[in-house]
């Protein structure tokens, strides 16, 4: 039985995040994947954290500004191919030390989905980590789907 491949294709934003195997010491994975099965559309977001475009760490010590630069990464990622938050329908996240950080944790989550309009938040587990970087507070995946006409 022959079998067909779905078609898929790495996600890029070099204004948000440099590829992961640019760095001086390169890691294999893509920032985002890109899977078309038919119209739909899903989007598979890799772990995305306070990271700039050049791959330096940002926001030392700020759970709030380390979640800020998360989102807006994340954000440019769905926006290069044309989804946003409202197309995101799972996420999950990666806190280095749950108990002290996931009360404000949900708190500046509660914000960004309101900020952004989410009528309801997307399904999301939480989970205690030990991080890529010893500097990251936290980090997140998400998955987006949306039909394209």
């Amino acid at each position: 039985m022959a079998k067909r491949r779905i078609e898929h294709s790495p996600v890029t934003n070099l204004k948000a995040l440099c590829e992961a195997y640019d760095y001086g010491k390169p890691s294999a994975f893509s920032r985002a994947m890109k899977v078309k099965c038919g119209n739909v559309v899903t989007i598979y977001v890799s772990g995305t954290a306070s990271i700039d475009e050049k791959g330096v760490s940002l926001h030392i010590g700020d759970l709030k500004a380390q979640m800020d630069r998360m989102y807006q990464n994340v954000t440019m990622l769905l926006e290069t191919e044309g989804a946003d938050w409202h197309d995101v329908v799972r996420t999950t996240y990666y806190l280095r030390d749950i108990d002290r950080d996931y009360d404000p944790f949900n708190v500046y989550r509660c914000d960004f989905y309101e900020k952004v309009g989410l009528p309801f938040p997307p399904a999301s587990t939480g989970v205690e980590a030990r991080l890529c970087r010893p500097e990251l507070l936290i980090e997140m995946e998400a998955i987006a789907m949306y039909i394209e006409d």
